[in-house]
């Protein structure tokens, strides 16, 4: 099969396609790499400003390689802003690429119009990174976004995408939530890809005596991200164990130098409004990292896992988030089962190979 790959979150285009090159297939990654990330990827479509210039230099960059983007078996595209363009422009490709070759399938894994609207609508989560409860979260990313993807730019170019794609696959609990109302006859999870060669294991085999705490703060979306939350009450710990905890911050750094500073720590802050854990999170549970991110019951309950719950769950709650991380550094000798059991969690249901299967299977009946 011969398939295209258009746009880039967190490298999972990326590893999805060497699992499908794995399993035989020819595949081409067409991206910016997630920006200052800077993820592989076979052809490079960068937008280097906002000004009449770089906005012409970009749209004739993409119109040079369009030719290029025909003939495929499957095209798939990250999210309705698959290219840095107005939404009119991207639904304009959309339309061309839908034409010129034999599929086409939209990932669900960032947010969108479905995903907000999910949000908003007080019934299908019982909090997110727009409301906990019913109070909204204050700050200047959520305006942006509702803006745009209710009643504004986004908003219609999203609807259309979405009802003219073969498919729609989503890659978290929260995404197949938020499409399953309207497009159940043509949605699936997927789990997010994993490179278990890239990520080795390196278990945490004894108690440590100090525990190594890692955050990673993406400098304009800490917010949204709630790491600034997570960080505040870490070092909230820290006051309180001085001696038996260690923080590792980085702000902002590329996709390799993140994993390369990873390396020696024992747990990762990830995110705090998320009920499934994304590709942060697992890639350091691959090497038996323990993360604190997203794992509510819906989300086990979904996959079907009843025992195997590695992943430290934090609500969006400061006393709560505390607890958590305090229980780890007091019963710090479970760190070695929960190091192992992440492991496994990744091996049994990400392993990039496996899931690039799963993609396939899907495409082949939609």
């Amino acid at each position: 099969m011969k398939i295209l790959l258009i746009g880039e979150a967190s490298n999972l285009h990326w590893t999805l396609a060497e699992g499908l090159r794995a399993n035989g297939h020819t595949v081409t990654v067409v991206s910016h790499g997630s920006h200052w990330l800077n993820n592989k990827r076979d052809v490079s479509i960068v937008r280097r400003g906002y000004d009449l210039f770089h906005s012409i230099q970009y749209m004739a960059d993409i119109i040079r390689h369009l030719p290029q983007m025909r003939g495929y078996d499957v095209v798939q595209v990250t999210n309705p802003v698959f290219f840095d363009l107005r939404p009119e422009k991207n639904w304009a490709i959309f339309k061309y690429l839908k034409k010129h070759n034999k599929k086409i399938f939209l990932d669900a894994l960032a947010t969108d119009h479905y995903y907000v609207k999910a949000c908003l609508d007080g019934k299908t989560f019982r909090y997110s990174d727009f409301f906990v409860g019913d109070r909204p979260l204050p700050h200047p990313e959520r305006e942006k976004m509702l803006a745009a993807w209710i009643g504004g730019p986004n908003e219609r170019p999203n609807i259309e995408m979405a009802q003219e794609a073969n498919g729609i696959i989503a890659c978290l609990y929260e995404y197949y939530a938020a499409y399953q109302p309207e497009y159940a006859d043509k949605l699936a999870y997927i789990p997010i890809p994993i490179d278990l060669s890239i990520n080795p294991f390196h278990p945490i085999k004894s108690t440590p005596e100090v525990v190594k705490f890692f955050i990673g703060i993406q400098q304009h979306r800490t917010a949204i991200k709630g790491t600034d939350i997570l960080l505040d009450v870490l070092r909230e710990i820290h006051d309180k164990y001085p001696r038996e905890s260690h923080i590792q911050k980085v702000v902002s750094v590329p996709f390799d130098e993140y994993n390369k500073l990873l390396v020696d720590c024992h747990i990762l802050l990830d995110q705090l409004y998320s009920y499934t854990p994304a590709t942060n999170a697992l890639a350091a549970m691959a090497r038996g990292i323990i993360a604190v991110s997203g794992a509510e019951p819906e989300f086990y309950n979904f996959i079907g896992e009843q025992k195997l719950r590695p992943i430290i769950n934090v609500l969006p709650d400061r006393n709560d988030i505390f607890k958590q991380l305090e229980n780890l550094i007091i019963h710090r000798d479970q760190l070695p089962r929960l190091s192992t059991e992440s492991r496994q969690f990744v091996e049994k249901y990400h392993d990039h190979v496996k899931v690039a299967r799963q993609y396939l299977e899907f495409w082949e009946k939609h």
